[in-house]
């Protein structure tokens, strides 16, 4: 393969030079690609604390570049433009979000909860995760949140799309419950969607393990039934603390011209750098192959598939970077290109390792990730946010 990147476009930059004081992990990091309804490109980013109750609150600066050039210029602005989202077959589109996209956490105060199943700690620190039935809490914390956009309008209409999973666990920490269905959804030939989730603490299994659940929807996104589970079975020879991680989580999904699935999930948890998995599915989720390590270390991967038949993944940690599969199948995967120079010596240092991806046409898309060490004119670093034309010719 051929493969060419631009210049990195500075999206934003920090006002705070790197150690003075301002909270290190959450400040401008997790940047998100995504297509407006106009068909501009921006890029949106988190520079509050990371933290369940940070996500979804208003910043006190821009968080979002806006390109009317499909990325060769970037303009920083205060902007909620709605996104373009997921076009159904019905005219509608639809978002299943994260929180900083559709709602904020909300506050166990005040709610009438269920008995809890059981509690977990954090591995980050966090505290304690207590896990309730997911069919036993209150109306307002049971299914997805999402949004839809009904033809001829320009409001997103925020709704509770209902999730059908009898043996799901959901968990609260800090006193909130956050919104953590993150994953991809797709839209099959059949006209169904599927989206592959987590965290999938499940009743019955060890619920101390994360897993990831596959869910199909028959009604354009409105009700949610469980189709299968990619379940964590640990690889103790290429990570010999496997069996003491957390589990899979942040799973990246594409599905293939053939119809087939491939997904890719971290297993990296505050154990240190561990491996990525990947699992593929052959029946449209319902059944998953045994995850295969892929990748030594990695947090979030995203994944995209381009038109001339080249798979793409982005990860990071340390650092940011890409790896190409020639074959589109994930069956094989070059060496990686990073993003980043890698100066260390903590993981941390260089970037979150958080990326995105966006197709321009059938040969490029756009890469955005953070960069801690911006330099700038008066010899200092910063925290910034990039991004990248990528043209790839295989």
């Amino acid at each position: 393969m051929n493969i060419e990147l631009s210049e990195p476009r500075l999206i934003a930059e920090s006002s705070f030079v790197n150690g003075s004081g301002i909270e290190h992990w959450g400040y401008y990091q997790f940047p998100t690609l995504e297509r407006l309804l106009d068909g501009r490109i921006a890029v949106t980013f988190h520079i509050n604390a990371d933290s369940a109750k940070a996500y979804g609150k208003a910043t006190v600066e821009p968080n979002r570049g806006v390109s009317s050039d499909e990325g060769a210029t970037w303009e920083r602005v205060e902007s909620t433009d709605p996104q373009a989202g997921l076009l159904l077959p019905n005219g509608e589109r639809l978002l299943i979000g994260t929180p900083s996209v559709l709602s904020a956490a909300l506050d166990l105060e005040g709610l009438s909860l269920p008995p809890k199943r059981g509690e977990i700690v954090g591995n980050y620190g966090q505290g304690l995760y207590e896990l309730y039935r997911h069919s036993e809490l209150p109306a307002m914390l049971q299914g997805i949140p999402a949004a839809r956009l009904l033809p001829g309008t320009t409001v997103w209409e925020k709704e509770r799309a209902g999730l059908d999973d009898p043996q799901l666990l959901c968990a609260s920490i800090e006193g909130v419950f956050p919104v953590v269905h993150w994953g991809d959804v797709h839209l099959l030939s059949d006209g169904a969607l599927v989206g592959l989730f987590y965290p999938g603490r499940i009743e019955g299994e060890d619920f101390g393990k994360c897993h990831c659940s596959c869910y199909r929807s028959e009604d354009h996104g409105k009700t949610w039934s469980l189709n299968g589970r990619v379940l964590y079975r640990p690889d103790v020879e290429r990570d010999p603390v496997a069996t003491q991680r957390d589990g899979f989580s942040e799973p990246a999904s594409v599905v293939l011209p053939d119809g087939k699935i491939v997904a890719v999930l971290r297993t990296t948890d505050g154990l240190g750098n561990s491996p990525m998995y990947l699992s593929r599915s052959h029946n449209g989720g319902r059944d998953w192959s045994a995850p295969q390590v892929i990748t030594e270390t990695g947090v979030m991967p995203r994944l995209l598939r381009l038109g001339n038949g080249v798979l793409v993944l982005s990860t990071g940690r340390p650092g940011s970077e890409l790896l190409f599969s020639k074959d589109g199948r994930g069956e094989t995967w070059s060496n990686q290109i990073d993003l980043v120079p890698l100066v260390g010596p903590d993981d941390e240092m260089d970037s979150c390792g958080y990326t995105s991806l966006l197709a321009l046409d059938d040969d490029s898309f756009l890469v955005a990730y953070s960069w801690f060490k911006n330099p700038t004119e008066d010899g200092n670093t910063r925290k910034a946010i990039m991004v990248r034309r990528v043209t790839v010719t295989p």
